[in-house]
């Protein structure tokens, strides 16, 4: 079987190291395995592909493979893949839902901490060498999660795990999700669908973006549901940046329409050195790294060798995506 390791970015924690390459070759010496570390190699040497390990097979590299049957992400979102060839065609996609959700959740949590307890303020003023103690400490005060109201758009297994979380410190937390009806999920008081986000945005101190991206979450947060958050509410993405309409955020930022953001995902990445996000005194910006933990690799080499000992024997794949729903 001919297979593709197609895993590579500008960015060194993104791409795949050598040695788990290596470690696949090992257990799977029946198969052959190449590496394409350009987009243009990619589309090459997909055209012999009968499986692809990427993150991101593109149009043309799609209808240049014509033996491809299976892809696997080694990340959770697959949106960027979903164009009409790939959902029409037989090719069988595989995620890694799942293995960022504790690190994310605990990001969420970070962020959510830090921008209650000020310290973005307070590393600020640490370069200053200002004491702010009455800016930091000052009305209103400092919040607690203990009691606060944590809206958490999207219940799947990041959603899931930031929800337990959030509650394990005492918040009060309500889930959105596509099928409120189904059962329920751990330290969620409550569940409702997405026609009811609008409604529950008002009482919430906290909205935690966990949903995956599809044609439905696409700006799910919008001018609108901005106007609808209160004055000091927080918004917290972890997920994909085009599920919030940035221009909007900004906006409502600048105004002081909403307390502030804290962000690890944009519409356009690397964010634009442009952006006036980077220098919004209520914003936290990281760079797209919550969903990355220590042993990423190990856990995502794992489970693509998992699935393609299921391949190879036809047994089902763990993590099929959905590709009409996104996920």
């Amino acid at each position: 079987m001919n297979i593709l390791v197609l895993i590579h970015s500008p960015f060194a924690m993104w791409n795949i190291p050598a040695a788990h390459v290596q470690r696949l070759e090992r257990a799977f010496p029946r198969h052959r395995i190449a590496v394409a570390s350009t987009d243009g190699d990619g589309t090459r040497m997909i055209r012999d592909a009968e499986v692809a390990f990427s993150a991101q097979v593109y149009r043309d590299q799609l209808l240049a493979a014509p033996a491809l049957r299976w892809i696997h992400s080694p990340a959770a979102g697959v949106g960027g893949m979903l164009y009409p060839e790939m959902v029409q065609s037989p090719v069988v996609i595989t995620n890694s839902r799942g293995m960022a959700a504790g690190t994310m959740a605990e990001h969420a949590i970070a962020v959510t901490l830090a921008m209650f307890r000020r310290l973005h303020v307070a590393v600020r003023r640490q370069r200053e060498r200002t004491w702010a103690q009455d800016e930091i400490s000052g009305f209103p005060a400092n919040r607690q999660i203990a009691g606060a109201r944590v809206l958490i758009v999207g219940l799947g297994a990041i959603g899931g795990a930031a929800a337990a979380k959030f509650a394990a410190l005492g918040a009060r937390v309500t889930g959105i999700r596509r099928r409120p009806d189904a059962s329920g999920v751990p330290g969620v008081e409550r569940v409702a669908g997405p026609e009811r986000l609008r409604e529950l945005l008002p009482a919430a101190d906290v909205v935690v973006i966990a949903a995956p991206e599809t044609a439905m979450t696409r700006r799910i947060i919008g001018a609108d549901e901005l106007a609808a958050m209160k004055s000091d509410a927080l918004l917290v993405n972890v997920s994909r940046g085009k599920l919030v309409d940035e221009a909007a955020l900004i906006e409502a930022l600048r105004a002081g329409r909403i307390g502030g953001a804290a962000l690890d995902v944009f519409e356009h990445e690397p964010l634009d050195s442009a952006s006036p996000l980077w220098d919004l005194p209520n914003v936290l910006i990281t760079p797209h790294t919550s969903g990355f933990r220590p042993d990423h690799w190990d856990v995502a080499t794992e489970i693509f060798a998992e699935n393609l000992r299921r391949f190879e024997t036809g047994q089902p794949l763990l993590n099929v995506v959905d590709k009409s729903a996104g996920y």
